[in-house]
């Protein structure tokens, strides 16, 4: 046989596997069969996967009850209820009856639309910010950061151009959580980034009250710092001079969240080459000028995972509002399950599965957002 016909048949025998067989099939193969060991432990995962999940759906979705005015849709024949004595599912009667307070808090009905407006401004202003591609990024973040803050506040607020006047105190739900965030995520950021450069700073003074407001905000829990904004912080002001509890959670929060920020950014700080310093000085570029236009967005750029990490974080800990009596989305869940119209045993469960879902759905799309970030940096440096 000549060496080409041997060539041949062996050719002929090696299947071609990307265009014979499905691409799921082959990736089940390279990553969950490979060998007996991942063969014999997804077996495992997949049992435990139903075991969880089955019992869950079923709780959820098949036994869930979806309509009902009160708490006699939610509870068994012993209960005083409508269902069967062995019955046990989700009560989602609760939270759609309740949906729009877990949205608006005790925020009067007829004036909910200055909310809805409030948020259709900062979403409307806060896609230009947030895409890469659309310039003018200066003139977008003077908008969605310093302008809607200010719109908004007088919208949600009122007392001027003929807006009745809404007390803070009436403030909950989603709209709470969702206010923090964003105000906080705007103090936060640029505070961080400023202690990040100050700690950094070859001013010793500066540099020593840098790191000791690091060290000590974060030192304290956020518990302890809203306790402290909350109750001690007022014995500290003149008499007869108020100072709003919502907006002193606010600035708790924020300043929480910018030591966090700060050593993240000194962490990107450090990861920049020696050489993008050394040639920003051989440009002629001064500290403010080098540290703006080129170190500070490879930093930033470096730590987007550890910075979204924080953020979302962040997010997550606004529920802790509650201790202070401030009902944020979970606060508001967590009250409207005590009425006594829906205290059946599967309201708490359901409310808190709902706020779940809603943290999920927020923390998972900014997840998205940085994960589209980071890929679109590498195009940009590929290209």
């Amino acid at each position: 046989m000549k060496p080409g016909h041997f060539t041949a048949a062996k050719r002929q025998k090696q299947p071609d596997i990307p265009g014979r067989q499905n691409r799921l099939l082959l990736w089940l193969k390279r990553n969950l069969c490979a060998s007996p060991l991942q063969i014999a432990l997804t077996i495992i995962a997949l049992l435990l996967i139903l075991y969880s999940i089955v019992p869950f759906i079923r709780w959820a979705l098949i036994d869930a009850v979806w309509q009902g005015e009160n708490r006699h849709a939610c509870t068994t024949l012993l209960q005083g209820g409508l269902r069967a004595d062995n019955w046990s599912g989700a009560c989602w009667a609760f939270v759609r009856a309740n949906f729009s307070q877990f949205i608006y808090g005790f925020y009067p009905v007829a004036e909910r639309w200055r909310v809805i407006a409030t948020f259709a401004l900062a979403l409307l202003t806060a896609v230009p910010l947030l895409t890469p591609a659309v310039p003018h990024k200066f003139i977008n973040a003077g908008i969605a950061l310093i302008l809607v803050p200010l719109i908004g506040g007088v919208l949600l607020v009122g007392g001027v151009f003929g807006l009745p006047f809404v007390d803070t105190s009436l403030w909950g739900g989603l709209m709470v959580t969702l206010i923090i965030a964003y105000c906080s995520i705007i103090l936060s950021l640029p505070l961080g980034i400023m202690l990040a450069l100050g700690r950094r700073c070859k001013m010793a003074a500066l540099r020593l009250f840098c790191v000791a407001f690091i060290e000590l905000l974060r030192g304290i829990p956020l518990v302890a710092l809203l306790f402290i904004a909350s109750v001690l912080f007022p014995l500290f002001l003149p008499q007869g001079m108020n100072f709003d509890k919502f907006l002193r959670a606010l600035i708790a929060v924020a300043l929480f969240t910018s030591v966090y920020i700060a050593e993240t950014i000194r962490g990107g700080l450090q990861a920049v080459p020696k050489s993008q310093y050394e040639a920003a000085a051989s440009l002629g570029f001064t500290y403010p000028f080098a540290m703006a236009f080129i170190l500070l967005p490879q930093a930033v750029r470096l730590v987007i995972p550890a910075l979204v990490n924080v953020l979302i974080g962040m997010f997550k800990e606004t529920s802790l509002v509650y201790i202070i009596s401030m009902y944020d989305l979970l606060g508001i869940v967590r009250s409207a399950s005590m009425q006594a119209n829906w205290i059946t045993p599967q309201t708490p469960a359901t409310g808190l599965i709902f706020a779940g879902l809603v943290f999920w759905f927020f923390c998972f799309a900014l997840s998205l957002y940085a994960r589209f970030l980071e890929n679109y940096s590498k195009r940009e440096r590929a290209a």
